[in-house]
């Protein structure tokens, strides 16, 4: 097997985490985007959520990752018991997790679901691909919030569409390569064909942000329904 050399080198991100809730048992945040989820093995490339994070709170960890362009929620636990009860929680897929995000070009369809497996290739990496064969399960729920022009500096008018993205399984790169599959890349994505429409390439950022995470408090078993708008 081909071994995986990971050549990138994160550009210093200088906005900060926003603190949205915590407690004695978890944290909720908001993501920057340009920030890694978990430092690198490359010293450039220490800093990342969990880096900052365990100088606020000694013996945190995260309970699940977001790519390093996605800004939005993520919920940390403070200690091992919370971080088990968590990850329970995602891998029984019982979390609801909402994203928002701007797509190339206009969808036909109001809604629908992409159901397409997704593997590593380490030929390819760090991209991922789909794979009938080899891959692990993945889906994907779609929902059109508005179809719209952007118009550009140079006059360019730049179709996208608004949707809500529900993911049911949690494959790295799920949501980029499942709307690359449905023909219209995620504005901005660099790896799955997000800066290919005329005027994309101007892009600042992945127009992906994760919204809403649905989960039940481990201590006091109360739903928690965390919301947070998209930036853009």
């Amino acid at each position: 097997m081909s071994k995986i050399i990971d050549t990138f080198i994160a550009p210093p991100c200088h906005d900060k985490i926003e603190y949205l809730y915590q407690d004695d048992h978890l944290a909720l945040i908001n993501k920057p985007s340009g920030l890694l989820s978990l430092s690198g093995k490359n010293p450039q490339n220490l800093d990342s959520v969990h880096h900052r994070l365990v100088q606020i709170f000694p013996g945190c960890t995260l309970v699940h990752r977001l790519d390093f362009g996605t800004s939005g929620l993520m919920v940390i636990a403070r200690n091992k018991a919370i971080n088990a009860d968590l990850c329970q929680q995602f891998s029984q897929r019982t979390v609801t997790k909402v994203y928002s995000a701007l797509l190339c070009g206009h969808l036909d369809d109001d809604d629908g679901v992409i159901d397409a497996a997704i593997a590593k290739d380490p030929a390819l990496f760090p991209l991922m691909s789909i794979c009938s064969t080899h891959g692990k399960p993945a889906r994907s729920h779609y929902r059109v919030v508005e179809r719209f022009y952007r118009k550009l500096e140079d006059g360019t008018l730049l179709p996208l569409t608004r949707v809500q993205l529900m993911p049911e399984t949690g494959r790295t790169h799920q949501l980029r390569i499942h709307c690359q599959l449905l023909g219209h890349p995620i504005l901005g994505c660099d790896l799955y064909g997000g800066l290919l429409l005329p005027g994309a390439e101007q892009t600042a950022r992945l127009m992906l942000h994760a919204s809403e995470l649905h989960f039940v408090h481990p201590i006091s078993q109360k739903l928690i329904k965390a919301r947070h708008t998209s930036p853009f």
